[in-house]
């Protein structure tokens, strides 16, 4: 294992985030604390409870996983299609750096940010919305495996673009959408039983219940059943990113 070729991936993309720290984490911060003032303090306020747990508290898991899923996709896709965008690409690839070294530098750098922002959004939400966490190890340990997995998943995208509208159109039109509509500010069982079996075919559900779950003690998925769908997907893209670097689609041409 080459830990240089690691380190010096990992400090390049870590010191591009500290030069742009109010794009990287002031805005999203931002972003997300007006969700808890309107949701949370505002229209919280004002609503009942959903499964015995306060409003304001219930939608915390939800704007968590809203911000974790798109920094840590823009995060690593960013980071990997710049070297592809500048032609520096091809240093890295004839390099003594396995792909798994330069996974593990890239998506570590990525993930790391995500922890950083996720830590922050938990401490703002404390300013507008109490809360407690029932199991606070199934918490860190669900956010550190959501942020690896959906880093994971923008270095995939990073590895498919071929151009800056490309990085944007999957965050933007399918992640967003499918987190809105995977129970971020509702709980499932409040659809119609139609709808809650379509529900079931979206698999940011998985990842919102199994981090309510850590929060609160209620899900509408058991936690095993959520851990196993979001494990299967880190597998499923650390296998791509495998055959990309071995086949060279995307990287050398």
């Amino acid at each position: 294992m080459n830990l240089h070729a690691i380190r010096a991936i990992y400090r390049f993309e870590m010191a591009r985030t500290f030069r742009t720290i109010t794009q990287s984490i002031a805005s999203p911060v931002l972003s997300t604390s007006l969700y808890f003032i309107v949701f949370g303090a505002a229209i919280g306020s004002r609503m009942g409870e959903i499964d015995g747990v306060d409003y304001g508290a219930f939608i915390i898991p939800g704007l968590l996983m809203l911000s974790l899923l798109s920094e840590s996709i823009s995060n690593a896709s960013f980071g990997i299609y710049m070297p592809k965008w500048a032609g520096t690409i091809y240093e890295l690839l004839s390099a003594p750096v396995s792909w798994l070294e330069a996974v593990i530098g890239y998506v570590g750098a990525a993930a790391t940010k995500s922890l950083m922002l996720g830590a922050l959004i938990l401490v703002t939400a404390r300013v507008f919305v109490p809360y407690e966490i029932a199991h606070p190890l199934w918490m860190v340990g669900f956010l550190v495996l959501t942020a690896v997995t959906f880093s994971l998943f923008g270095f995939v995208i990073g590895l498919w673009a071929d151009d800056f509208q490309k990085l944007q159109v999957i965050p933007l039109m399918v992640v967003t959408p499918l987190t809105f509509l995977g129970g971020a500010f509702y709980s499932i069982d409040m659809l119609p039983p139609f709808w809650q079996k379509v529900t079931l075919l979206n698999p940011v559900v998985y990842l919102i219940s199994g981090f309510r779950w850590s929060f609160h003690g209620v899900a509408d998925v058991h936690i095993g059943v959520a851990t196993g769908m979001t494990l299967g997907f880190l597998a499923l893209c650390l296998g791509f990113v495998w055959w990309v670097f071995r086949s060279g689609w995307k990287l050398r041409n």
